[in-house]
């Protein structure tokens, strides 16, 4: 077999290949075997029809099929042989076809991974970032737990409305005399607080009485979701049925154990601030790492393939939905629109593939690998941080694929940490 490599561009090759006839002979050898075995036809025994009736009747069907078996065998012999980092499938142009005395030719345009040498990447401009955890913010983030914990009970004694209440109540509308999609419930939970009626706030409410019917006009936003009130000012006609008063559970032992994270007020205060900790050094160190590769992106100017971007593109969307569907979102149902979200990622994923290129470049300069003792610890601490024995994480990253996946993240992470060492921080 001959092959000739072109590099058309720092991204893209071309081999053109040349498939000796006896090579080709035998697959089509090997085809017509196979044909004769499968194929009836009336006055032969099966496995015993002639090859020139075969040919006769199957030559075009048996040709394509050898012309893909040959061109993807060949391809990948060329590609090994000559080493070519094809990061895709190749996009093959053979006009010649298959001939009875000559040999096979084609020619693979494909993409390849580019050859990354990076420059200039000691000394990054890095900001320091403070993760420690003032009292103040575990303080909000108990009152914000209160909150979410808080109860509606009825309110007695009373039945005139006040600022902070909530009110159960019957409303209907109209935009322009006409009823719309929406513009009518029964036992409605509403709060006399500032803000939109479209977020169930109605401060106007305040005063009334329950049993009373208010009317008032509420103009709704231009990119409200209901296309025929968008923009539009809306009659409506409150009835209210009931009051009630959010509860907040006060700050001691039993709150703590009502949020089933610890047994003592004490003990939950140290939770949050471990856990406020945690969140700020991780944020901490995403911040760095985009830093890093914006600023080794700004010295080390390359292309990139496509194919590569849009796989980054696809894993990043398959994160997105996975995301949706636990929250509870069944992004079947959102309708939508695939072709802007990928333009909308395309630029953060050229700079993601980028920027692994060029950690992986400096970790190849630099000698930086992940041992086996590496990734034994990293999967003590997953299994850890996952509270699960680690005989169960240990079998999860068992194939060679998966292990070989966690090797090359530690490998990024411990650039990633070389290049921090080697930062100029402000």
């Amino acid at each position: 077999m001959k092959v000739q490599v072109e590099e058309l561009s720092p991204i893209e090759k071309k081999l053109s290949i040349e498939v000796e006839n006896a090579r080709v002979a035998e697959e089509l050898t090997r085809a017509y075997t196979a044909l004769s075995k499968q194929v009836k036809l009336p006055g032969f025994r099966q496995g015993k029809v002639p090859r020139r009736i075969l040919e006769q009747r199957f030559r075009e069907q048996v040709e394509d099929e050898v012309i893909q078996r040959v061109v993807q065998n060949a391809w990948l012999e060329a590609v090994r042989e000559h080493k070519v980092e094809a990061v895709a499938p190749p996009q093959v142009t053979n006009n010649s076809g298959l001939k009875a005395d000559g040999p096979f030719s084609f020619e693979a345009r494909v993409e390849v991974k580019p050859k990354v040498e990076a420059k200039d990447y000691q000394g990054l401009p890095l900001t320091r970032t403070d993760t420690h955890v003032a009292d103040s913010e575990v303080d909000a983030r108990l009152e914000e737990l209160r909150q979410s914990m808080a109860r509606l009970e009825p309110v007695d004694g009373r039945d005139v409305a006040q600022a902070g209440d909530f009110a159960t109540v019957d409303y209907e509308a109209t935009v322009e005399g006409t009823d719309f999609p929406g513009s009518k419930a029964d036992g409605v939970t509403v709060e006399l607080a500032p803000g939109e009626l479209v977020e169930s706030n109605v401060a106007a409410l305040e005063g009334s009485k329950v049993g009373d019917v208010k009317e008032l006009d509420y103009a709704f936003p231009a990119d409200y979701r209901v296309e025929q009130v968008k923009g539009k000012t809306a009659r409506f006609k409150f009835t209210v049925k009931g009051l009630k008063k959010k509860v907040v559970p006060e700050l001691n032992d039993d709150f703590a154990k009502e949020t089933n994270e610890a047994q003592s007020l004490g003990e939950l205060r140290t939770k949050i601030r471990t856990d406020l900790e945690q969140g700020k050094r991780s944020k901490a160190q995403n911040d760095e790492r985009a830093a890093i590769l914006t600023a080794l992106i700004e010295r080390n100017a390359f292309d990139v393939p496509k194919s590569m971007v849009e796989r980054t593109i696809d894993n990043m969307l398959e994160g997105q939905l996975r995301n949706m569907a636990r929250m509870g979102m069944d992004p079947r149902r959102l309708n939508l629109d695939f072709a802007r979200l990928r333009e909308d990622l395309r630029e953060r994923a050229t700079q993601e593939v980028k920027g692994a290129l060029l950690i992986e470049a400096i970790a190849q300069k630099e000698n930086i690998q992940a041992s086996d003792a590496d990734v034994d610890k990293k999967l003590e601490e997953l299994a850890a941080e996952a509270k699960q024995p680690i005989d169960v994480v240990r079998k999860y990253f068992k194939g060679a694929e998966e292990r070989q996946g966690l090797s090359l993240r530690l490998r990024e992470e411990k650039t990633i940490e070389f290049l921090k060492g080697q930062a100029k921080y402000s």
